[in-house]
């Protein structure tokens, strides 16, 4: 069997992620909906639904989430996503890790202080989730004061033992106690529980609000095995044809933990070969990826971008561009002209003037240029800039 081209998986990804043609404005729960868009750095989700929705507009993300058409929640990898409220499950319930060492795994640095405090994942998250119900109750609050609260308010529960180590200095965060450190790791559990989410943004933080207040109602969609089922799907359309291994470091487990999800999609699964080596996609859209034609058109797609978080880089981006596209600080946008990541950009802000430098892999034709300085203006836009400068790097 002749391995499948690079440019045809490059179509069929690029459809499934709604990047070939922008959707109306309606259709933009849909957009978020289909592998989740994070919103890590901040202001990443707007750029990214802009790129895939019309209309979009500096306030269109936090009116989705006023009227609880969006929610933003930590779900893959612990980050921070905007995900549709229909079916919200899928990229909560569905992600939520199934066993002591997956949670240990998921939430990486904590078993230490798991180990001192004597404490299972599960115990130190189940005591968290109780006191947070009561803290957050009729409330919105940051992070910081939440862990504080709820750590102060777990320590009368404690023995000394343990209490001697749950209020000395932790090793996270100067000024932190040990206590409000795990209680930080654990609700990213909580959110995957359906617990808490994130309310809009106030003065550049984002509070933690209970989900039945915030949405009047728990978080509809399928629970255990069947949001499971259905994220491995969602992740299979977007960046298939896939490998377990692959699925695993999208979602934050280990290799060996994501059985619990694979598995119960395993017989409705075609194996391909790619130029990578052997692959699977679902069934469902094995047509769609023998179909895929070159798409056109021109995105600057943020930072961790849904499309550039594949895990083979080598179908999207050429060996040689990785290290300029994938950093572990500081990582820039992306520049989609006609199907390729052609270059990177860099966003500089002055006051009301915001400079976008444009790095492109390869010199430009004069219709990519004008393409590239259309969409950093609309970018600026978005940025909230009077005025756009652009600057492409020859």
């Amino acid at each position: 069997m002749a391995a499948l081209p690079n440019d045809r998986i490059i179509g069929y990804r690029l459809r499934a992620h709604g990047l070939v043609e922008r959707a109306d404005p309606d259709a933009l729960p849909t957009a978020a909906g289909r592998c989740g868009i994070q919103d890590s750095p901040p202001g990443s989700a707007l750029l990214a639904l802009h790129a895939r929705v019309t209309g979009v507009a500096p306030g269109t993300l936090d009116a989705r989430l006023d009227d609880r058409a969006l929610l933003r929640t930590w779900c893959m990898r612990g980050a921070p996503f905007v995900i549709p409220v229909d079916g919200a499950a899928v990229f909560t319930a569905g992600v939520l890790p199934g066993t002591e060492a997956a949670v240990r795994h998921f939430l990486l640095g904590l078993g230490p202080a798991l180990d001192d405090l004597g404490m299972s994942a599960d115990g130190a998250v189940a005591a968290v989730a109780v006191r947070t119900t009561t803290v957050l109750s009729g409330r919105r609050l940051a992070i910081g004061p939440l862990g504080a609260e709820v750590a102060e308010a777990m320590t009368a529960e404690l023995s000394p033992a343990q209490r001697s180590v749950w209020t000395a200095d932790g090793p996270w965060s100067a000024g932190q106690s040990l206590g409000e450190g795990v209680v930080h790791f654990c609700l990213r559990i909580l959110t995957l529980r359906g617990l808490v989410c994130f309310a809009p943004r106030e003065d550049d933080t984002a509070p933690f609000v209970l989900v039945e207040e915030w949405l009047g109602h728990p978080l509809p969609g399928p629970d255990g095995d069947d949001a499971r089922a259905e994220l491995v799907r969602r992740y299979l359309r977007c960046y298939g044809p896939s490998t377990k291994a692959d699925f695993a470091a999208w979602l934050g487990v280990r290799a060996g933990d994501a059985g619990l999800w694979w598995n119960l999609v395993e017989s409705d699964l075609e194996r391909v070969e790619t130029q990578a080596g052997r692959a699977w996609v679902h069934a469902d859209d094995l047509e769609s990826l023998r179909t895929a034609a070159d798409p056109a058109g021109t995105r600057l797609l943020p930072p961790r971008d849904p499309y550039t978080r594949a895990r083979d880089r080598s179908v999207i981006v050429a060996p040689e561009h990785h290290r300029a596209v994938w950093r572990t600080v500081g990582e820039p946008g992306t520049v989609l002209i006609d199907g390729r990541i052609a270059g990177t950009w860099r966003p500089r802000k002055h006051g009301k003037r915001l400079t976008l430098t444009i790095t492109p892999f390869a010199p430009l034709s004069a219709r990519a240029r004008r393409a590239v300085t259309h969409e950093a203006e609309q970018v600026g836009t978005l940025r909230g800039a009077a005025s756009t400068e652009v600057a492409i790097d020859s």
